[in-house]
Formats: C-alpha cells, structure tokens, sequence
C-alpha cells in the first residue's frame, strides 16, 4: 500500500462510511423498486424509457441515491485535500463525521417521513461542515 501521514486515517473512516452510506441506499433503492414490481405497482414496460412511474418511496430512495452523488463530491475532494495538504488533525475529523452524520440523517429523513420541516436544517450543517473544511484545508495550504 502507499504511504500516508498517520493523521490521514482519521479521515479515511469518514470516507469509507459515507461510501458505505451510498451502497446501503443503493440496497434501499433496490428493495422498494422490487417492491413495487412484485407488488404491480409499476410494470416494467413503464419504467424502460422513463423512471416517473415508479411510486412515491422508490422515488425518494432514487432522489437519495442520486444526493449521495452531490455535496458528498465535495467531501470526497475535501477529505483528499485535507490528506495533501497534513489537514488531518482531530477537528478535522470531527468536522468529516459531522458531514456524514447529516448525510445518515438526511437520507432517513428523505426516505422515510420526507419531512421538508427536517431534512434542509440536516443538509444545512452538512453544509456547515463542508465549508469548515474548505477553511480547514485552505489554512493548511497557505
């Protein structure tokens, strides 16, 4: 394996487990697509050229997958920065599972309740901590 500062862990677990996240929406997606299938809600016929048909938590599990493919680019590209650049210290691992721990929440919330009171405050922070990391990043480049 190639060499990588000691602190360069700390963000590595973080990294791994919003990965992890997105197989398990993945799964999640899966599961309430064949639902609707086996169920008859939707026919395959309908959902070749087009996924509107399929019903209401297959869209949001869908939704959700493609989040996981948004701002979690950014944490992606920030935890490598950090790694470059010797960002890796305890905050900036605590600012990595903050983000990841929004992303948990908010993919809870966008599958299950959906409820639009929640899930922009969750994204919100996970904002938050993206931006702290940027900052984290940028005073360790300087």
């Amino acid at each position: 394996m190639g060499s990588m500062n000691a602190g360069g862990l700390s963000l590595v677990w973080p990294v791994l487990a919003q990965v992890a996240l997105t197989i398990v929406v993945l799964f999640v997606l899966g599961y309430f697509r064949r639902q609707a299938l086996t169920a008859r809600d939707v026919r395959l016929k309908d959902i070749a050229l087009s996924g509107d048909t399929w019903p209401a938590k297959a869209k949001q599990a869908a939704n959700n997958f493609t989040n996981q493919f948004e701002t979690p680019v950014l944490f992606y590209v920030l935890a490598i920065m950090a790694i470059h650049v010797g960002a890796t210290g305890w905050l900036m691992a605590s600012f990595a599972w903050v983000f990841v721990a929004t992303r948990v929440a908010h993919a809870y919330v966008h599958i299950g309740s959906n409820d639009l009171r929640i899930r922009p405050l969750v994204f919100l922070v996970g904002c938050f901590a993206l931006i702290a990391m940027l900052i984290g990043v940028l005073i360790a480049a300087l």
